[in-house]
């Protein structure tokens, strides 16, 4: 596909999860959900939906769980992008089950899908700028964000994946120790969940399954990743802000 067919498919719309519980987080924070806690003085889904603004989404469907009231609230003021709602008071659906659900308002072609507590600081261009770039359709059913495991800021796992010269993924084994983890944003394309029945339902099948046919694609991140899910990590985050803004 040419560039400037690529450019036409530019995505301007995303989902942003926000529905998640936070426990490890909640010593930290209080009553307050993990996507309004604060890193750099500001609100952890806001540092999401500000870069999702800057590459030119106009609408964030942004679903909700804990403390779902508060989140309304705080986003309630928001103009760009435009906030749709996705409640998931009453049952919550997961990382599949809720995309399954916002579909509706998704559309049907390639979206945004980022977690609201992913943070990073950019290189050069800015990362989500990146992903739209390159991604197409004809060879991708998702394209992910990568972070190197041995240079991202609160994160000590074995890894997400590994990832071919030409960008493809495969999954870790369950020994395995892998150079890339990820890092909470991609694209995704209705036929990556294509199947997938409505209810509670994970995303980690899905990966799998688009990784077996080679359509699962990923893009090493430029700058700095963070993994914020415990206070200490807050806590280096904000140093790493710091330091990049001086």
């Amino acid at each position: 596909m040419s560039q400037s067919a690529k450019s036409m498919i530019r995505p301007d719309r995303a989902m942003v999860l926000a529905a998640g519980l936070g426990t490890r987080m909640r010593a930290f924070n209080g009553q307050i959900p993990k996507p309004l806690v604060l890193v750099g003085g500001k609100a952890l889904i806001d540092h999401v939906l500000d870069r999702l603004a800057e590459q030119g989404v106009e609408r964030a469907v942004v679903n909700v769980h804990y403390r779902a009231d508060q989140i309304e609230r705080h986003l309630a003021s928001r103009l760009r992008p435009q906030i749709v709602i996705s409640d998931e008071r009453r049952e919550l659906l997961g990382t599949a089950g809720g995309v399954i659900k916002a579909l509706p308002e998704l559309g049907e072609r390639p979206f945004f899908h980022v977690n609201s507590d992913t943070i990073w600081i950019d290189g050069v261009k800015p990362n989500l700028g990146r992903l739209a770039g390159i991604f197409d359709p004809a060879r991708m059913d998702a394209l992910l964000l990568l972070a190197p495991t041995a240079s991202s800021i609160g994160y000590d796992g074995r890894g997400d994946f590994s990832m071919t010269p030409d960008g493809r993924l495969a999954r870790r084994g369950e020994r395995e120790i892998v150079p890339f983890v990820y890092a909470g944003a991609a694209i995704l394309t209705p036929a990556f969940v294509a199947g997938v029945s409505p209810g509670p339902s994970s995303m980690s099948p899905l990966f799998s399954r688009a990784a077996q046919a080679g359509r699962l694609f990923g893009l090493r991140l430029e700058g700095l990743w963070m993994h914020v899910g415990t206070p200490d990590a807050v806590k280096a985050a904000e140093a790493a802000i710091l330091a990049s803004a001086a």
